[in-house]
């Protein structure tokens, strides 16, 4: 039987994880504070350590350094509330085995203890990240979570990672976060896009040429692969390269090493790939466009980005994000109204995170108003300005319009119950964006839907939705 030591100051989660892991077999102590678990430490050192990261008498993740002073094998597991990429990466850095972000999966919370205990001792290589930076990536959906966990799994090594997502979920950025927090952040970051360059200059601009290779080489010229040198190279938009180029870099990537064009001399390639692609592979290898071989080398780490509208409760907190960067480059500071959150969070964004950005710089520059309304938006949203700022309310009801009349004309309708099923659409929806623009606090969600917070917590129980933003 395994002993869990087991660190929160939530007596609910306590009693809650403490039946599941027993009822796992584990023998479980538990504790709410850090005073607390250096007396239990005193006892005896658990096979398996879980524990939070904000107590009333410090800090969980600090804790670690004096945990590992006594027993350096001891696993890990992090839990937090802070769902942030650098709650994420500092848990690994500081040799945590596992990370779970509050509000986790008991499930999956019972595995991790299980592998914990399977392969004691097993913990990630430790890295240096930077501490105290800001980091770029904002988000604390159940989809970003899995994005910060695998970044923080392969910052410490040099796999080769492959970013798939829509454009302007971020691609680049996440390529940056991973160099920004490896061992060669002090060396280049090189990014270059492949739909950009013209099919004959690919090869020459990603490992250069010699003086007399072409018409027009005058002289030497170093390639992005020369020039990341001991870095990153981020080849983004992968999906557009030519075949004859993906053949030369699945030879690079095989042999480690590359040639100039119009050179001789090998070159040995120490850096690492990371590449980005908004088009789906697999077809692209169905369709003959793209190598089989050369998606197996890129596609070692695969991380794949959630579209904006698949992250509805991140959209608050990026937004004043943008809005706080307008003030910052010189434009009025402005805030967000509650029904402004919640208009926002119901736009499909097609252009993902860019497109919100964009709308929030418009919003910045030309709205008078210091405090913008889900009625200020209606012109932005639409893609005017000035003083066209306008009600949105015409446009929410033509869409609701377009989409019901599509539903009926496509023989989806149920023979009875539509108003239920159009309330079961759209219930949830509100509910979650109501509770995202409240910050999660139900009282403010209540009375931004006109309606108590008993009435409120029925419908979240009776429509399954998550009471936390």
């Amino acid at each position: 039987m395994s002993s869990v030591l087991l660190a929160d100051d939530d007596d609910a989660i306590r009693t809650v994880v403490r039946e599941k892991l027993r009822r796992e077999g584990h023998r479980v102590e538990t504790v709410g504070s850090i005073a607390e678990m250096r007396r239990a430490l005193d006892q005896a050192m658990p096979d398996v350590l879980v524990t939070d990261v904000v107590f009333p008498d410090g800090n969980g993740l600090e804790f670690l350094a004096e945990l590992f002073d006594r027993d350096p094998l001891v696993p890990v597991i992090v839990l937090s509330a802070q769902n942030t990429l650098t709650t994420a990466v500092q848990a690994t850095e500081r040799g945590a085995f596992e990370y779970l972000p509050k509000p986790f999966d008991l499930d999956e919370l019972a595995r991790a203890v299980a592998d914990a205990c399977a392969k004691r001792g097993a913990r990630p290589a430790e890295f240096e990240a930077p501490s105290g930076e800001e980091l770029p990536l904002i988000g604390r959906s159940a989809a970003m979570q899995e994005v910060y966990r695998v970044i923080a799994r392969v910052v410490a090594n040099d796999l080769t990672v492959l970013i798939l997502g829509e454009s302007g979920t971020g691609k680049e950025l996440v390529a940056r976060a991973i160099h920004d927090l490896g061992r060669r952040r002090e060396m280049p970051f090189v990014a270059i896009n492949m739909a950009a360059i013209p099919r004959e200059l690919i090869e020459s601009e990603l490992f250069g040429h010699e003086r007399g290779a072409f018409t027009g080489a005058a002289a030497r010229t170093a390639g992005k692969f020369e020039q990341a040198q001991g870095g990153t190279l981020f080849l983004d938009e992968i999906g557009d390269m030519p075949m004859e180029a993906q053949t030369r870099l699945l030879r690079v990537l095989q042999q480690g090493e590359f040639t100039t064009v119009g050179g001789a001399r090998a070159i040995k390639a120490d850096l690492r790939i990371v590449a980005a692609t908004h088009k789906d592979l697999g077809a692209l290898i169905e369709a003959n466009q793209f190598r089989e071989d050369l998606f197996y080398r890129l596609n070692v780490v695969p991380i794949r980005l959630p579209a904006l509208r698949e992250r509805p409760e991140d959209i608050g907190e990026l937004a004043r994000h943008f809005l706080e960067r307008a003030a910052q480059e010189g434009l009025a500071r402005k805030r967000l109204a509650p029904d402004a959150i919640a208009r926002l969070a119901v736009q499909p964004w097609p252009g993902n995170v860019r497109e919100l950005e964009n709308v929030m710089m418009r919003v910045a520059a030309l709205a008078r108003e210091d405090v913008i309304t889900a009625k200020v938006l209606g012109a932005p949203l639409a893609g005017g300005g000035g003083d066209a700022m306008a009600s949105s309310d015409a446009e929410l009801g033509g869409l609701f319009e377009r989409w019901l009349a599509g539903y009926l004309a496509g023989g989806g309708a149920p023979d009875e119950g539509l108003y239920e099923r159009v309330l079961a659409e759209i219930e949830p929806v509100l509910l979650r964006m109501a509770m995202a623009a409240g910050g999660g606090n139900q009282i403010r969600a209540a009375k931004l839907l006109g309606i108590n917070r008993n009435t409120l917590r029925k419908k979240l129980t009776e429509r399954e939705v998550e009471p936390r933003p």
